[in-house]
This record gives structure tokens, sequence and C-alpha cells, in this order.
């Protein structure tokens, strides 16, 4: 038997993994009162807003990627807000920026987690509003155990938040690791939503919180706070947008059919590695080799994202033939490439720039994720992201800042991804689901920004092809490359770079630096937060979650 920091849970009643203990708890109290898993995934992102509100909050944006049993097919929930009416390269570019800011109420999107989560309720779930919204409201109303790490990121960007207001009367002086903390005004915010929005129908109840959220008093607060802080995001934007159901991006895969996003987010990028992986035996690669090989057929698949990915028409049917596979693998050779070039188009211009207080990827691991499994064959995976307290102002009467995704859009003209009025900007989040024979098999992911799409997916490869269970995988050493180019402020890029969880062996890391790499070790647990949940044929639930952080946890029976 291997070591794992904890179990590979299993049962056949449910499973709820997530990056906060008090998230997975909340989802499975929801699961054990009757809720199913779209139920129990509101429930529990909604309070991963509260208790994380470093990495995501109301402000940001969800994606997500699920089963449900009644439908019988993968789909793709879209709950990622678009860019201002008046976002136009032009107007940012008379405002004298070369690069989307990282940071403010510039770089905000319509925040799409609020109609996301509501869209996975009303026609997946079974709860009302109020009742899915209870444990945020509790937690934000009565306080909830402070991490350390949110203290570490107040403490870090102290004096930027003591320039806003909103801020500064929230988060300074910084508050004690471990003491509750309270956030009274977003309380405020979600029980004016249930009380305004309450009564008639479930179904009517959520549509007349949409309503107040991207019409009513959140839209009018939020069109006030941009004009007077010079943004450009208004009540109409939010009044035009809807979340919406996609259908997948899938590729087949050792016998699994593996589905992601479309190319609005990072999805794509993994079927591309998996497109190139399949010409190479992982399983008898030696540990240097399979990092080798997987870090190399990273970069061609990250190349091919940064020229052609983004809210466009996308070739995803010649990025994902075995033909272009079969032309980018040979690239593939002993030693680390030190080219950067996509198969097809053109990658952006990257600009010398100053990295900025509280601009760009606040952390490793900049966003949150959840994973459920319920006893009705459900399944969901979902990765939101954004509205960090350290990048743009807290609004003080909602009690949470704006996210800053439109950092992503490039202010170049004819890329996918250049910034346009009504785009969705090209992400890095994207949650994991696998079938086998058709039938629900896994839901995985992390955050981690440009490391999601490296992270998940080699604990899908030790799983799949090296054939270790979900804790195994999960606890294994890892590594990334940041050999592409950055998704977030002020960008960059780093030739044959490669960070290495220190824990790989001494000959490891010899034959990955003989090889060319440009190694970083990084200390033993600190690269990664992947969870995942399975369910068997026979109907046994799996689940792991990861130890580093020390927040993570699966719960399940």
């Amino acid at each position: 038997m291997r070591f794992t920091t904890r179990p590979e849970l299993r049962g056949t009643f449910g499973m709820v993994a997530s990056t906060h203990w008090l998230a997975s708890a909340v989802g499975m109290s929801v699961l054990e009162r009757g809720g199913n898993a779209f139920d129990a995934a509101c429930a529990a992102g909604f309070t991963l807003q509260v208790v994380e509100p470093h990495l995501n909050g109301p402000g940001g944006e969800v994606p997500a990627i699920f089963w449900p049993a009644a439908r019988g097919e993968p789909l793709v929930l879209c709950g990622q807000g678009v860019a201002p009416a008046a976002a136009t390269i032009e107007r940012y570019r008379a405002l004298g920026h070369e690069l989307m800011p990282g940071t403010g109420v510039l770089a905000a999107c319509v925040p799409g987690a609020f109609g996301g989560w509501l869209l996975l309720l009303r026609e997946f779930g079974t709860w009302r509003l109020e009742d899915v919204l209870a444990p945020a409201i509790g937690y934000a109303e009565h306080g909830y155990p402070l991490h350390p790490r949110i203290r570490d990121t107040i403490v870090a960007h102290e004096e930027l938040l003591s320039q806003w207001p909103g801020s500064r009367e929230l988060y300074l002086p910084p508050p004690r690791a471990g003491a509750l903390f309270r956030n009274r005004a977003l309380a405020s915010t979600y029980r004016r939503i249930v009380e305004e929005s309450r009564g008639g129908s479930r179904e009517e109840e959520l549509e007349r919180a949409r309503r107040l959220w991207y019409e009513g008093f959140v839209a009018e607060e939020i069109d006030r706070f941009c004009a007077a802080e010079g943004g450009l995001l208004t009540g109409d934007d939010l009044a035009s947008w809807e979340a919406t159901l996609e259908s997948p991006v899938t590729f087949e895969y050792r016998g699994l059919t593996v589905c992601k996003t479309g190319p609005w987010g990072s999805g794509p990028v993994a079927l591309q590695q998996l497109s190139l992986l399949r010409g190479f035996d992982l399983a008898e690669l030696s540990e240097a080799e399979f990092v080798h090989v997987v870090t190399e057929c990273a970069k061609l698949a990250f190349a091919d994202r940064d020229a052609l990915y983004g809210d466009a028409d996308v070739p995803l049917a010649t990025l994902l033939s075995e033909e272009y596979a079969t032309r980018r693998r040979a690239l593939v050779a002993e030693r680390a490439s030190e080219r950067y070039e996509p198969g097809l188009g053109r990658l952006p211009r990257v600009l010398a720039a100053e990295a900025a207080p509280g601009s760009g990827e606040p952390t490793r691991g900049d966003t949150v994720h959840l994973d459920v499994a319920d006893r009705f064959g459900n399944l969901v995976s979902a990765t939101p992201s954004g509205g960090w307290l350290q990048s743009s102002p807290t609004i003080p009467a909602l009690g949470w800042p704006l996210g800053t995704r439109a950092q992503m859009f490039w202010l170049e003209e004819g890329l996918p991804s250049s910034l346009r009025p009504g785009a969705r900007p090209r992400t890095t989040l994207s949650p994991g689901l696998a079938l086998r024979e058709g039938a629900p098999y896994l839901a995985w992911g992390t955050p981690g920004g440009d490391q999601q799409e490296q992270w998940a997916l080699h604990v899908f490869l030790r799983h799949v092809d090296r054939g270790l269970n979900l804790q195994e995988a999960i606890d294994a050493p890892e590594f990334h490359t940041d050999h592409l180019i950055s998704s977030f402020y002020p960008r960059g890029f780093a030739a044959r770079s490669l960070s290495l969880e220190s824990r790989f062996g001494s000959r490891t890391i010899a034959d990955l630096e003989r090889r060319g790499h440009d190694v970083r070790l990084w200390p033993a647990w600190s690269l990664g937060r992947v969870s995942a949940v399975a369910r068997e044929p026979d109907g046994v639930l799996r689940a792991g979650a990861n130890a580093r952080g020390m927040q993570g946890y699966a719960v399940g029976r």
C-alpha cells in the first residue's frame, strides 16, 4: 500500500471534495438533507465566496462541467461574464494602456458567478435559493475561522487595500489568523435578495433573484460605483448578460471520453495535450521521462492556446485531429525545447511591463474548486474564481469587489483573444469531467492559473496511465512549466522553465537538468490543489482532496 496524506474515500451515498473544509461540509450537509449534487454544489460554491475571499467572490465567475442523470449527457455551464460595451482597444489605448490592467475596476467583466449558480440550481437543483444561501449568509454574518493564507494576503497588500475605503474598512487592520471574521455587508446583500425574491414557485423565486442582481439594486450599485471609480462596467452591461449551458468539447483517451469547456476557457489545451500524449506509453516511462514528455507536450499545446483560443471561431477539429497531433508530436525531442511556436496562427506580442501591487495572479492558487457526486447519478465539477479581495476595491454597500478577468484580453488587433465589447475573456479556468463507456466516471480540477491544465492533467495521467488511485495521484510530487505566455498581467514568459516539488528524487532532478530544463525546486508540498470525485459502474463513489495548503477536504459516505 502506498502512503497517502489521507485515505481515498469510498462509499455509495455521496461525495463532496473542495478547496475548503467548510464548503465540503456544507455540500455534504445538503446531500444528507435530501438535496442532489447541484443543490450541494451551489451551496458549497456560495460558501467558498465567503470563506476564501482572496481566491474567489461574488464579483467573479464560475465555469462548471457536469452530468445530470435526468438528461443523460454532459453539459457545460458558462458563468463567465463578458467585457463591457464600452471596452474597446481604442478606449484603453487612449487611457494610456498597452496591456489590459490587472488591478481595479478597469479590469472588470460582468460578474457571472451569481447568474451561473442560479442557472445550475434552476435547471437541475431541487432546493429553494433561501436554503442554498443559508450557510453562506450564516458564515458572513456570524463569522468563520480566518485561514492564515487570507491574513497573509491582506498583510502582503495592506498598502494597496488602505487606498480603497471599502477594503480598508473591511480588512484593515489585518485580522488575526484563526479569529472569527465577518462580512456583514455581504450577508446583507444575499439576505436582501432572498427576502425580496421570496414567493411563488422555486423557479419564480430564482428568476426574481437573478433580476435583482443583474437589473435591480446590485446592478445599480455596481453602475454607480464604477462611474465614480472610472470603470467602464454599467448596469446595462449586467442587464444584457445571462449565463448559458453549452455542449462540451470532447476527446477520446485510453477508453475515456474527456469533456472540457470551449476555448473561451483553457479546457481544450488539456485535450490537445492528451492528443499528443496518446502517442507515448506513459506507463512505461521513468519518472524523469514522464515529466519531460508531459512538459514538452504542454509547451506545444499552450503555444496553440496562446495563439488561437478565445471567444471566437477556433479550429478545434484540426487541433484535435490525429494528423495534426502527429505533426506536432514529432517536435518532442530528448532535450527541452527553447522554441514556442504554435502550429497555426500567431502569438501576441509580449511587452515588457512591471508587476503592480494586487495585479495579475494573486497566488499560485488564485481560484477555488469543488466536485460533487450524489446517489442519484449526478456528477459536478466547478472552478469558481475572480473577485479577489486584493485586486479590486470592495464596493462598500455590497461587501465585495468586482473581478479583474478582463486582464486576459489583449490590446492588440487581430487575435482571437483581442479585446472587444461583449466578448468573453479567454480564461485559465478548466473543470474536468470524464465518461467511461458513455457513463459519468470522474469529475476533477484545481485552482492555479496557467498551471490548472498542468496540475489537473498530471493527476489524471497518474490515475489513468500510471494506475494510482485518486488520492495517490493527488499526493504525487507535482511539477509545471511557465514556458508559456502568462494569462495574467504583466504577462511574461520563462523559456525552458520547470518547477518541481522537492520531493522528486535527486536522480530525477539531475536527469531533467541534463535534458536542458531550467529546474526550480519548490517546497515539498506547495504545487497544486487538485480535488476529484469518481463513480464506479457498481455505484461505488470515490473522492480525494489535496493536503497542500492544509485546507482542502473531501467528505462522503
